[in-house]
């Protein structure tokens, strides 16, 4: 067996399949088709050859937002552990060949995407309020404090979180 780090892209080719285990680990799979493409210069085209066929497998939050976000058919870039096994049974043997997740995205190169911030799967018991100077990330003050930033910042520029505007630098 290999195990070596990678990144693909390629299409999602099956319907992404999710299960949660008995001790609540959640599993989403799917098959991907990283196609391969090569130029003809005999006939001056681009060709496709034939793909390489990947089963991908992620597991806890990552796998949850994968059943949310990603539909057969769609392109995709995935990043994680390559492995290679030979397997047999009664009647047929054969080598699969697996990557283990670590980050899986659309590949923009075919589509537009809108960031949604997840909440985690298992939410942590509350813990009692107290005073703090900043807001909580994520929380509806400071959603509201980086919408007046951006509101104020010039058309086109960028504010990442937790960074001042340009209006708050200027003045």
């Amino acid at each position: 067996m290999t195990s070596d780090t990678m990144t693909l892209t390629g299409v999602v080719a099956t319907t992404p399949r999710h299960l949660v285990t008995s001790s609540g680990l959640a599993i989403t799979s799917f098959r991907l088709a990283s196609g391969q493409r090569r130029f003809d210069r005999k006939r001056n085209v681009w060709v496709d050859a034939d793909p390489n066929w990947y089963t991908v497998s992620s597991f806890r939050q990552l796998a949850h937002n994968v059943v949310a976000s990603v539909r057969k058919g769609q392109h995709v870039v995935v990043t994680g552990r390559l492995r290679v096994r030979d397997w047999e049974n009664a009647d047929r043997n054969g080598t699969s060949v697996e990557l283990e997740a670590d980050a899986i995205g659309h590949d923009l190169t075919w589509c537009t995407t809108a960031y949604v911030r997840s909440a985690p799967a298992a939410m942590p018991a509350p813990q009692p309020a107290m005073e703090q100077e900043d807001p909580e990330p994520g929380s509806s003050e400071q959603v509201a404090s980086e919408q007046d930033a951006s509101e104020r910042a010039e058309p086109g520029s960028f504010a990442p979180r937790g960074a001042p505007s340009l209006a708050t630098l200027d003045s």
